[in-house]
């Protein structure tokens, strides 16, 4: 693997960013934006320039010329649901991320900054007289859509399933898969389950994810944040208690709930350690329920292609914890081989694919809102 490559992912209160040289990892660093500053905008869409003048700054002070970047990859955002692969970002999807027309979230800033930051890059190149052209580009956007579409059906016409699920790591870890195994991700069907402040489960087969749930849309097992999949008839009742805004019971389901609503935190390192203390308390509960949650998706995804399944993948933040890895490994072992791949890897897996497009393994394509899917 040849070039430099700059990775970009931005959080709601943080820009992740890593230096890649020919496949090297130089540096990560996490982007801290305090509260105070992030209060002086709107929104957080409004955010994008205060992030890069970041990101310049902080390249500035480790020496990182910035004509010495050959390709910056960006976290997608949500954008019109699209096929995986590698995007290139162009004005119509800017605009689709800066109107935030399928809702707003951090992730929206990545791909903005990113091109904005191609151009000082190619500024920067013309100037100091190299050779080539620095772009932007996106992989796997989160509502990469290539469900079966008897898997989109619910049980109100009014209500599609929709997809939006941690498609870049889920896929990076496919892929990872395969080269342990020397087989091709193409030829394989895995079960993905991706533990952290969202849980989204995803089926993989032929290099395409067939079913998964809408993580950030209140679909799917229980989250350190989110409430997943809630009965309707008592959601109904909160909403017109007279009790909650709209915004509010939104939160209760994003952001508010799982272990947030259950104990005040997202931190499953407490949680862990107060069902250790109490293994008959609320915690240890919890934990079980949580566990649980995550195997039936993982088994219910089996029947997609008749529980014939290559291997299980735990993966993300809460992967570290081998009690959860073990208690979800012992529950759907008998479905497929279980493998544990911690951590979110997204990083990683931006310089992954950024390498795949500089070498020319991977077709670039151009997102276009009316594709057809």
């Amino acid at each position: 693997m040849t070039g430099r490559v700059l990775a970009i992912n931005t959080g709601s209160t943080s820009t992740k960013i890593a230096y890649f040289k020919d496949g090297v990892k130089l540096f990560e660093q996490n982007l801290a934006h305090n509260a105070e500053t992030l209060a002086e905008f709107d929104s957080v869409m409004d955010q994008d320039m205060m992030r890069k003048d970041a990101i310049t700054e902080f390249l500035s002070s480790r020496n990182i010329p910035l004509c010495d970047i050959d390709i910056i990859m960006a976290r997608g955002g949500l954008i019109t649901p699209i096929r995986t692969g590698v995007y290139a970002v162009t004005p119509v999807m800017r605009a689709a991320l800066k109107e935030a027309r399928e809702g707003v979230h951090a992730c929206n800033l990545s791909a903005l900054i990113a091109d904005d930051l191609a151009v000082e890059v190619n500024r920067a190149r013309a100037e100091a007289g190299v050779a080539g052209e620095c772009r932007a580009y996106i992989p796997d956007p989160p509502m990469a859509d290539e469900m079966l579409p008897e898997a989109k059906v619910n049980g109100l016409p009014e209500f599609s399933r929709r997809p939006l699920f941690h498609a870049l790591n889920s896929r990076a870890m496919c892929r990872r898969y395969a080269r342990s195994t020397g087989m091709k991700y193409q030829d394989l069907t895995i079960i993905v389950a991706h533990m952290g402040g969202g849980t989204s489960v995803t089926l993989h087969k032929g290099g395409n994810v067939i079913d998964t749930n809408d993580a950030l849309g209140g679909d799917g097992p229980i989250s350190a944040e989110r409430a997943g999949s809630v009965p309707g008839f008592p959601l109904v009742e909160m909403c017109f208690s007279g009790k909650y805004s709209k915004d509010e019971i939104k939160k209760r389901l994003v952001g508010r709930g799982g272990a947030v609503a259950w104990f005040g935190t997202n931190d499953f390192k407490e949680i862990t350690a107060r069902a250790d203390a109490d293994p008959e308390g609320r915690e240890a509960l919890f934990l079980k329920g949580y566990c649980l949650s995550i195997a039936k998706y993982i088994a219910a995804l089996t029947t997609d292609v008749y529980g014939e399944v290559d291997a299980i993948i735990l993966t993300g933040g809460i992967a570290y914890s081998q009690r959860i890895t073990s208690e979800i490994s012992d529950r759907v072992g008998f479905l497929a081989p279980v493998v544990v791949y911690p951590g979110e890897n997204e990083l990683e897996s931006l310089a992954e694919n950024g390498y795949g497009i500089l070498s020319g393994e991977f077709e670039v394509k151009t997102y276009d809102p009316n594709m057809s899917l």
